[in-house]
């Protein structure tokens, strides 16, 4: 699906430069302009990586809009950018994106920030910067309640659905190999394709981060007949992901969501995608903020969890 490029809404002039003043600092702001934002300043238009099915950080509603708790985010930094280069009119290219081509996206300059649920992996530093992190994850299971699944020990034999290009990818095939579990493990191109396989029967369970299988069982034709389970075999630290090397920008963008942090604002954008009903079909996640993101967002900062 694609999706047409959008203008986000402006109070007027002041207000980008107030938020870029509060973003950036006084010495970036004097800095003359480079790498991505210079890049965004000659063409007047920013490419925003997004999810299409990643219910609540980034997903398309039933009205094509790319919403969500990333999103949100994502829509702070685009007003601290209109603000630094001094384009109040700056178009907004959406463009969805995979688990599979995020990465070399961001690299080739087609994307100029993903605003997703990509995990921060040390190992993914040789290509691609993270912003501060603005969500932790666990990865676990989901699976029918009437399965019989509890933990992963039980998935010997059985056929498991995860997304190419994970995280929760490589340990479980890892988990299988080392364990001689004799899984069979199915690879989804997206959560969409990989909620598709678990109800269809074709899988037994589903593994991914905690959140974002909250997310497909709501999605699901009877989110109750779902149950997320199994002892968390990971961390995982979310954050946007940006261009190497580009340290004007990076600092741009972590001085959006510092301060979103430091001054409470993004408890309030937390309630309201995890705590209170979401599109598209109006229910409550209901999954409160861990202790480990309350620690993040006390003390934020851009460090893996491994």
């Amino acid at each position: 699906m694609t999706i047409p490029p959008r203008l986000t809404a402006l109070s007027g002039r002041s207000l980008l430069v107030a938020a870029c003043a509060l973003a950036c600092g006084t010495s970036l702001a004097a800095e003359p302009l480079s790498g991505t934002l210079e890049k965004i300043r000659r063409a007047n238009l920013i490419s925003i990586g997004h999810r299409e099915t990643s219910v609540p950080f980034s997903y398309v509603d039933a009205s094509g809009k790319v919403v969500g708790f990333s999103q949100d985010l994502c829509d702070r930094v685009i007003a601290a950018v209109k603000a630094r280069t001094g384009k109040p009119d700056l178009q907004v290219r959406f463009i969805p994106v995979t688990s599979q081509n995020r990465t070399p996206l961001v690299q080739n300059g087609t994307v100029d920030l993903e605003c997703g649920v990509t995990t921060n992996l040390a190992a993914r530093h040789a290509q691609v910067a993270f912003s501060s992190t603005f969500f932790v994850a666990t990865t676990r299971l989901l699976t029918r309640t009437s399965s019989g699944i509890r933990d992963f020990p039980d998935l010997a034999g059985k056929t498991v659905v995860t997304n190419q290009g994970t995280t929760s990818e490589r340990l479980l095939r890892k988990m299988n190999e080392e364990k001689k579990m004799n899984m069979q493990i199915i690879s989804a191109k997206d959560y969409g394709e990989g909620r598709l396989t678990l109800e269809s029967g074709r899988a037994a369970a589903y593994m991914m981060d905690d959140v974002l299988l909250a997310g497909v069982r709501q999605l699901a034709a009877k989110p109750a007949d779902w149950t997320i389970v199994g002892t968390p075999q990971s961390s995982e630290a979310y954050g946007f992901m940006l261009r190497k090397d580009d340290p004007q920008f990076k600092a741009l963008v972590d001085g959006v969501l510092v301060q979103l942090m430091k001054r409470g604002e993004i408890n309030a954008l937390y309630d309201k995608w995890f705590m209170k009903p979401v599109p598209p079909k109006g229910l409550a996640f209901d999954f409160p903020m861990s202790d480990v993101i309350k620690a993040r967002y006390a003390a934020p900062n851009d460090a893996p969890l491994e």
